[in-house]
């Protein structure tokens, strides 16, 4: 999050989220490299085509004259691969803890926060911002009740990121959290009767074609042994009896 949000002093706003949009890639990535998860072929073809999707309908195409050029945008090109790098680390860490000891959502939501907030403190103590932002507050103190109802819907939205984690992997939860921008932009352009162009129509029929065809042809077929438990465990009769 520190990477992706100091980039933005050098780079475009369309420019980061049309970078983030690619994050199932390296979650797929170092998914397999370090957090020792395999996929099929067609789960990375599916993957590819919704990110191509999304990078498609988001992107803008870029008007002669209509701004300054950003100083030192390489520099947050190369902080946005980082926020990529650390959203594949973080997918891959996740997957090993889902494997190793299958933590609940929200035991996994409170460890998680518990470490970010010890690490964030930190870091507001040995930059000073910590100070900074007590005196803004108390100068503004309307910024409390803001605070508690973005910590609030944060919150719910985090505990169903945790348990889609939990139940579904991390691979499953970047292609929501990436396809939601896909739909959040969609549903603006219908309500509010903006007219999409060819490029963006192509986007979201791949968009849409990457989600169905991972629906239906994206899933691992079950092994034999796992079916003839579930069914067992369902029938509540043990296969001995039966035989």
């Amino acid at each position: 999050m520190i990477s992706s949000n100091m980039a933005l002093r050098w780079v475009a706003y369309p420019m980061q989220v049309v970078a983030k949009a690619a994050k199932p890639i390296p979650v797929m990535l170092l998914g397999v490299l370090v957090g020792r998860k395999s996929y099929t072929w067609q789960k990375y073809c599916f993957v590819l085509l919704i990110v191509v999707g999304v990078v498609l309908f988001m992107f803008k195409d870029s008007k002669p004259n209509s701004g300054t050029v950003l100083e030192h945008e390489s520099l947050g090109q190369l902080l946005l691969i980082l926020s990529l790098l650390m959203d594949g680390l973080t997918g891959a860490v996740q997957e090993r803890m889902r494997a190793h000891s299958a933590p609940s959502a929200q035991h996994m939501m409170l460890a998680m926060n518990g470490w970010s907030a010890m690490i964030v403190s930190v870091g507001l103590v040995a930059t000073g911002e910590g100070k900074a932002f007590v005196l803004f507050a108390s100068r503004h103190p309307e910024l409390f009740s803001h605070l508690t109802l973005l910590a609030l819907t944060g919150a719910l939205g985090q505990l169903f990121i945790f348990m889609m984690v939990s139940s579904f992997g991390a691979l499953a939860c970047s292609v929501v959290t990436t396809t939601r921008k896909f739909f959040t932009v969609l549903f603006s352009v219908l309500f509010f009767g903006n007219v999409l162009s060819g490029r963006q129509w192509i986007g979201a029929v791949l968009v849409f074609c990457g989600l169905f065809a991972d629906m239906f042809f994206g899933r691992k077929p079950q092994p034999a042994k796992k079916i003839a438990k579930e069914k067992e465990k369902s029938e509540g009769v043990p296969l001995a009896d039966k035989q």
